[in-house]
């Protein structure tokens, strides 16, 4: 009997996150359709993202989804370790913020971190200080975390790194809430700036 060839360490795991990433882009997609239909998103759908939650802002008071009620928000999430996406993100809306002059005061900008473990309220509020905007930075335990990213859709999910530690895979979409903690859009990560402006016009509308 000829033995099979041992297959490659870890190859379980590499197909694994592989599936799961296959899963999450083809959930964004649907996502980014579902809310950018011209007459926005379905009722159904803008129903299904958000909701309760608990998290404790940089002060180390604690924020729910109804400190947020009467005012729009947009909300994003990711860690405060993040090399690319999340300072990029962050820093567009604070552009966009600031091309809309005035109109920019009357929505939040919200950050949550995926990164429980190592982003303590003091580190999340030292990282949205970099921006040079207003910006809600929000932590909170593992189970907590866990609770908002399901009611808000969001993939994330640590990554070893060579060397020990770990970086976090995570949605890039910016969740666009209005003054009902109703989702009215989202902004994808790779959309040109005329474009999240006009959606960012519309939720202080």
């Amino acid at each position: 009997m000829t033995d099979r060839p041992a297959q490659p360490r870890g190859w379980l795991k590499h197909l694994r996150r592989a599936l799961w990433l296959a899963v999450f882009a083809a959930a964004g997609i649907a996502l980014y359709a579902a809310t950018n239909r011209p007459e926005g998103p379905t009722s159904d759908f803008a129903d299904s993202v958000g909701g309760p939650f608990t998290l404790t802002a940089a002060d180390g008071s604690t924020v729910t989804e109804r400190t947020l009620a009467g005012r729009p928000f947009a909300i994003f999430f990711g860690f405060t370790r993040c090399p690319d996406v999340c300072p990029t993100t962050l820093a567009r809306l604070a552009r966009l913020r600031e091309r809309m002059g005035d109109e920019g005061d009357e929505f939040e900008i919200v950050f949550v971190s995926v990164d429980p473990e190592i982003d303590r309220p003091e580190d999340i509020g030292n990282y949205v200080a970099l921006f040079d905007t207003p910006i809600m930075g929000l932590t909170g335990t593992p189970e907590q975390v866990e609770a908002i990213t399901q009611a808000y859709h969001v993939f994330y999910e640590q990554v070893p790194i060579d060397g020990g530690g770990y970086t976090v895979d995570h949605s890039a979409s910016v969740f666009l809430m209005d003054r009902d903690g109703r989702l009215q859009s989202i902004i994808d990560h790779h959309e040109d700036a005329d474009s999240a402006l006009a959606k960012l016009e519309r939720l202080v509308a």
